[in-house]
């Protein structure tokens, strides 16, 4: 794998977990915060476009979709690199 594209897997990975940590932050009320509406506000863009499939899937299961759908686009980051990667090697 390229140095750009580990830059960019270590990058996009570090903003899914900040953005996971901040989820949890507002949405639990931690550190004395208020619980809110907008606590996966930095999930969402993170997500796209898997995040708007979240709506086909039961209601109870919706804040774990919407948390995980971020993943999905790492690993396809991570599969294209690896593609790439192979390709030129």
């Amino acid at each position: 794998m390229s140095g750009v594209c580990r830059a960019a897997i270590r990058v996009f990975g570090l903003l899914y977990l900040v953005a996971l940590a901040l989820l949890v932050i507002g949405l639990f009320g931690l550190f004395g915060t208020e619980p809110g509406p907008l606590a996966g506000v930095f999930v969402i863009p993170l997500g796209m476009p898997w995040i708007k499939l979240v709506d086909a899937l039961p209601e109870p299961l919706w804040p774990w979709a919407a948390a995980a759908s971020p993943l999905v686009n790492l690993l396809i980051l991570t599969a294209l690199c690896r593609f790439t990667s192979a390709r030129r090697g």
